[in-house]
């Protein structure tokens, strides 16, 4: 398998398997260019699907400084016990709020059909 020769961002050769036909991976093939920056929108669009993911990260580090703490005898076991409950509160209202913005996708990807389907009926 070839390997892509396109360069990355660090200067460095690009190390993904090159797309058959070519010696550049899709990241790197000029002539995929329109749809990179289509995907990149239409991620931009999702409303920001990464922040979860970077809240989760922040408080799984939070926990694993008060593990940290509490096995160093400098947090008390009960005041920790109530840190990991509210931290525990958080991870579920991002969970609701993950469970409703994709709901609200959902409909109005749903609508976006329906409109679309109607049109088609309409004009046939």
């Amino acid at each position: 398998m070839a390997r892509c020769s396109g360069i990355n961002a660090a200067g460095d050769r690009c190390g993904s398997i090159a797309i058959t036909g070519s010696s550049y991976c899709y990241g790197h093939h000029p002539d995929r260019a329109a749809d990179r920056r289509r995907a990149a929108t239409k991620g931009g669009q999702r409303g920001g699907r990464g922040r979860p993911s970077t809240l989760l990260v922040d408080i799984q580090t939070r926990l694993d400084e008060l593990v940290e703490q509490v096995l160093a005898g400098e947090l008390d076991a009960s005041k920790a016990s109530v840190c990991g409950q509210l931290i525990n509160y958080k991870t579920a209202a991002i969970r609701t709020a993950l469970k409703a913005k994709e709901q609200e996708e959902l409909v109005e990807r749903m609508e976006q059909i329906e409109a679309h389907l109607e049109q088609k009926r309409r004009s046939a």
